[in-house]
């Protein structure tokens, strides 16, 4: 199988996906297999909620537009130019899925496949429907892949290099028992937004997608604000009201009301504006229905802190305070180049 024809298959799909948006699920004529695919996509959307309680259909819907901007032949090329792929026989790559967000794992699905090898999938059970059935659909479109996609229930076994993601503690069992293989081992990891006050009321509703999109559970959403000393939380409040809908989704409102509790029996000095609480901690990690928040007293100083933190941080969001930072409102609308963890999956296939 070329690697033009592997291209052309996440290109189609890309375009079979650019058809499903929360405005509206519009058929494209042009789209290859409509009459076999595009009913059947449409009810599991429906139905993913009924799947995972935090699998809305706004959220899906966004993930799933998220990945069709994402598939074009321009992004494509962009990305896979840094690589010199060979023909050399390909190898079986096991990858555990996490399911905190819909379709988390796809970027390292689409990875192994791309760069020529075989995949060995093991589902969350938070995240069981959507990625088969996409890739039913690459099958239709490229059959030879029905030779390099397979989906695992039991053991993982029969593979070559293994790709998993979990929590801290899954990731002990995971450099356990995948020692004696090439491995990527992903671990917990939250971001952070630096502000100093001079955003702008745009930039903070900006700030609100970041913290509120999937209801906070991915590793990209923001959990943590490094503010400056004598820094007045008023502005914040007042550009992230428009999220305040959010409280009437059942899970996250009972997650609010729970860890509210947990704080106020604790007498923890909270501020709260009726669907998101924010803690002076210092930690990165907030639950559901909460940011914590910091003082820092130089950005200089901070920036340090950062980097010798940079393990325990996805990404951070500024305006331009700290290095390598992004704008606010990008946080789940990473490019194919920004790798998780900012380890390059594509280097890890061609070298295992």
């Amino acid at each position: 199988m070329s690697q033009n024809d592997k291209k052309k298959g996440f290109i189609e799909l890309g375009k079979f996906l650019s058809q499903f948006s929360e405005a509206e699920n519009s058929i494209n004529p042009d789209v290859l297999y409509n009459d076999l695919f595009f009913e059947d996509f449409e009810n599991l959307i429906q139905l993913s909620q009924s799947h995972n309680g935090w699998y809305t259909p706004e959220n899906v819907y966004f993930s799933i537009q998220s990945w069709a901007k994402a598939l074009t032949e321009g992004n494509l090329d962009k990305w896979l130019s840094s690589y010199n792929f060979n023909e050399e026989k390909s190898k079986n790559v096991g990858l555990i899925l996490a399911g905190n967000i819909p379709l988390v794992g796809f970027h390292d699905f689409l990875s192994v496949l791309i760069s020529g090898n075989n995949v060995l999938i093991k589902t969350s059970s938070n995240d069981q429907f959507l990625l088969p059935f996409l890739s039913k659909y690459l099958i239709a479109i490229e059959p030879e892949f029905a030779n390099k996609i397979t989906f695992v229930e039991g053991k993982l076994e029969n593979f070559d290099a293994v790709i998993a993601t979990g929590s801290n503690n899954t990731a002990r069992y995971f450099e356990y028992y995948f020692k004696n293989k090439p491995s990527i081992i992903r671990k917990n990891r939250n971001s952070v937004a630096v502000l100093n006050g001079d955003e702008t009321k745009e930039q903070l509703i900006a700030l609100g997608e970041d913290i509120f999109r999937y209801f906070g559970l991915g590793c990209r959403n923001v959990s943590k604000l490094f503010v400056p000393k004598g820094y007045s939380f008023n502005a914040f409040f007042e550009a992230i009201f428009e999220y305040q809908d959010i409280i009437h989704y059942e899970k996250y409102s009972n997650n609010y009301d729970y860890n509210k509790a947990v704080f106020l029996m604790s007498n923890f000095k909270l501020l709260d504006n009726g669907f998101l609480t924010i803690k002076e901690d210092n930690s990165y990690a907030s639950p559901i229905s909460s940011v914590f928040y910091e003082f820092y007293d130089s950005i200089e100083n901070l920036q340090i802190r950062l980097l010798s933190e940079s393990e325990q941080i996805q990404c951070i969001v500024s305006n331009n305070l700290v290095e390598n930072s992004i704008d606010f409102g990008q946080t789940q609308k990473p490019n194919l180049w920004d790798y998780a963890d900012n380890v390059d999956t594509i280097s890890f296939l061609l070298t295992i």
